[in-house]
């Protein structure tokens, strides 16, 4: 049990096969550890044991808040989910804003720890900090909108009000791999395939009904000054500042022009760096352009509102309405964020730069409960395979029609192909001896920086303990923004260390859980007075920061008995040397990403032999590694049979 405060100390423990739901505390010593949200989630994950299979009844499915969520901290509306991913194999944790982790929190949990597999679909209706399981048969099929819809019609409340939900569509129940899970506002646990684990589990939904009771600051004092600092860097900063910065006036997608103009956006399923390079190369669409699809073109066009998640002066949702082509009819598409990563695999990665058809694919993701960057990457990679005659019936270079009716063929499995690429991009090369067209990291493709241009991109994929990933570690913070300083994106040298950094800071952040957005303001020493304030602790920012590097070592460490070492850690082949580097005009023109170099010295840095986690490191940073994993303090880190 604990008293630290930020805690409501109870999370509930549902056996789906048998229906029960128990409650238990939290312990202290592991929310003192792993802090909350992502690394208590992956603390319960790893107990269930990393021989698990996916898409088994034993494997965990965790909803975890933090002790800073739903709190007056601001951008602190989010909750992590975290089990052992259907897509890669490893331990994942995915995140989503709005309200849905406020509102667990003040429903009077923490968390919510789904076991076993129900014979019927069912989701779980929460209020007062009790969980009831209900039928859910009449739901699936639906997509995440009218099961959205629905439920506010069964339950006496209102979305905005008091009542948040997180579902899957028909990805989840279909166990597209890269199935997600989404709220109410279309904020979405998108990346792993959290939402095929939840389909698999015949859990359709979550309904959290509760009031705004926002948890008291155990150290009230310590909190106002540590609130009042971060408040005071959002506002200064030119990234995040209300109304001023980038990431306010055009959200995430601010990026789009700045990393084309850089020649660092994966462009056709990564063969060329920017848009303007694949026309100087013989691109034959003149109207191929990023600037098409940029925050900036979005804002002056088809912006209708921008709402915000929990405590968050930002704003960097970008509403938008559009009038789109769908099965042969028009219809007016009103989507709630036009984000940049979703941008760039649905539009220049797939041969194109139709804003507003990547404006209803976005929305029929959504809905269809499927992560866009995945989906728009397959797509990629089918365009490709079909151009080199690996597919006899495949999709042609920016056909945006027929990618708008493959999102729904995949979340179906309607056909051979869509059932083919919902199975993500491994399983595609390894059936259809297609290596050389993934851009897959651990079954996992890559989001929207290219490792030839920012190297620091390059280690941060290799490494990331769920695959191909931006947000373990956000170097183009300092490769593009300057935070906490400007460095050189072609440099290797030094950005393993700098990679090692950003993970561990975003370990602590993805625990408290709050977005990572606040770190191109804030940095550990908001984090430490907010984080002391709000649970009463007295760390320091050394504690803090060897928390994040427990959890990023706990996770390396599940993934090695999971069967992962570091000849995981590497990249698609384009990317490296081997394809004579980057084609085209652009200032990333025969670069290529020097992974070797800064693989040596990021596990020189992190005390890792050959990508394991040895017994000493395990030892020195007190990570239990008792019952339930099947291995024992004082065994090797030895990875496991596949």
């Amino acid at each position: 049990m604990t008293e630290l405060g930020g805690f409501q100390d109870r999370v509930a423990r549902v056996d789906l096969s048998s229906g029960s739901v128990d409650y238990e505390p939290i312990d202290d010593e592991d929310a003192r550890k792993y802090i909350g949200a992502r690394g208590l989630g992956v603390k319960y994950v790893f107990e269930q044991g990393a021989d698990v299979d996916p898409l088994g009844p034993e494997n965990l499915l965790a909803f975890m808040n933090g002790p800073l969520s739903g709190t007056q901290v601001t951008m602190s509306g989010r909750i992590a989910v975290c089990t052992k991913s259907p897509l890669t194999g490893t331990v994942t944790d995915s995140h989503h804003g709005g309200w849905s982790g406020a509102r667990l929190k003040w429903a009077g949990l923490d968390g919510l720890l789904f076991e076993g597999r129900a014979d019927d679909p069912v989701y779980a209706y929460i209020e007062d900090g009790e969980l009831e399981l209900r039928d859910a048969s009449h739901l699936w099929g639906t997509g995440v909108h009218e099961t959205r819809d629905t439920l506010e019609g069964e339950v006496d409340g209102s979305y905005g009000k008091n009542l948040s939900m997180m579902a899957i569509g028909p990805g989840g129940e279909n166990e597209v791999r890269y199935a997600c899970i989404v709220n109410e506002d279309d904020r979405a646990s998108g990346r792993g395939g959290t939402g095929c684990v939840m389909g698999n589990k015949n859990l359709k939904a979550i309904v959290i009904k509760s009031t705004t009771k926002m948890p008291k600051p155990a150290d009230p004092e310590t909190f106002k000054e540590g609130h009042q600092q971060a408040m005071k860097a959002i506002t200064e900063s030119d990234v995040t500042a209300p109304n001023e910065g980038g990431l306010s006036l055009y959200g995430t997608n601010v990026l789009m022009n700045i990393t084309e103009e850089m020649d660092g956006l994966p462009t056709r399923n990564g063969k060329y760096t920017s848009t303007a390079s694949a026309v100087a190369d013989g691109w034959p669409d003149e109207e191929f352009d990023a600037e098409k699809v940029s925050g900036e073109n979005v804002r002056e066009n088809i912006l209708v509102d921008e709402p915000t998640c929990h405590s968050c002066p930002v704003a960097c949702k970008k509403e938008v309405e559009v009038q789109a082509m769908h099965k042969g009819e028009e219809m007016n598409v009103r989507m709630e964020s036009y984000e940049y990563e979703s941008a760039f695999a649905l539009g220049p990665n797939s041969g194109h730069t139709q804003r507003d058809d990547i404006a209803l694919m976005i929305d029929r993701c959504n809905d269809m409960g499927i992560d866009t960057i995945e989906s728009g990457n397959m797509m990629a990679m089918a365009m490709e395979m079909t151009e080199e005659g690996r597919l006899e019936t495949g999709m042609d270079w920016g056909d945006s029609e027929t990618m708008v009716e493959m999102i729904e063929r995949i979340a179906h499995r309607e056909d051979d192909l869509a059932d083919l690429l919902a199975e993500g991009a491994d399983r595609v090369a390894a059936k259809k001896d297609a290596e050389s067209n993934s851009l897959a990291v651990k079954g996992q493709t890559i989001p929207a920086y290219d490792p030839r241009c920012m190297k620091g991109m390059g280690i941060a994929y290799a490494t990331s303990n769920r695959g191909a990933c931006h947000l373990r570690a956000y170097t183009p913070a300092a490769e593009i923004l300057g935070v906490p300083e400007k460095v050189d994106p072609y440099e290797y040298e030094g950005k393993g260390e700098l990679t090692a950094a950003f993970q561990d800071l975003h370990a602590i952040s993805d625990s408290f859980d709050i977005c990572k957005f606040n770190a191109f303001a804030e940095g550990i020493e908001e984090y430490v007075l907010q984080y002391n304030g709000m649970t009463g602790l007295d760390v320091t920012e050394d504690d803090l920061l060897e928390a994040g590097e427990r959890i990023y070592n706990l996770e390396r460490y599940y993934n090695n008995l999971a069967g992962f070492d570091g000849t995981d850690d590497s990249l698609p082949a384009r990317f490296l040397d081997g394809e004579g580097g980057v084609p085209g005009q652009g200032a990333s023109e025969g670069e290529f990403c020097e992974l070797e170099e800064m693989k040596a010295e990021y596990y020189d840095h992190r005390g890792w032999v050959d990508g394991v986690v040895p017994d000493e490191k395990l030892t020195a940073l007190e990570i239990d590694v008792g019952p339930g994993t099947g291995v024992s303090t004082g065994d090797s880190a030895a990875p496991a049979d596949d």
